[in-house]
């Protein structure tokens, strides 16, 4: 969970989060990158800097394009992570379903 942090603050701008999904689909240079933002390629280059610095995008080099794909191994971090919170939370739910089923069974008791 090396990257976590950075990966998260990359996250949170909707369009590297746009960036993110084009890639889900399939490697793209920088200009397919931009079709679909109001934004110069310079922008989105930017953006894909702090993407690729989060570790959530790779870049190669292929002739003058430098097409982009996600890092399967900081998605899969990320997943790691939300996966730990969800089995955390549904451990607490748990305990707090047998709080609650206690206190009704000794409530039973209590009654007349």
């Amino acid at each position: 969970m090396q990257h976590l942090d950075a990966a998260f603050s990359a996250l949170s701008d909707p369009t590297r989060r746009a960036i993110l999904a084009r890639l889900a689909s399939g490697e793209a240079t920088v200009m397919e990158l931009a079709e679909p933002f109001e934004m110069s390629q310079p922008a989105v280059s930017r953006h894909l800097k702090v993407l690729e610095g989060a570790g959530l995008i790779i870049r190669r080099v292929e002739g003058a394009k430098r097409p982009c794909r996600l890092a399967p191994q900081a998605i899969g971090e990320i997943d790691q992570w939300l996966n730990w919170l969800r089995e955390a939370m549904a451990k607490n739910y748990d305990r707090l379903d047998d709080v609650l089923a206690d206190m009704e069974t000794q409530e039973g008791k209590d009654r007349p």
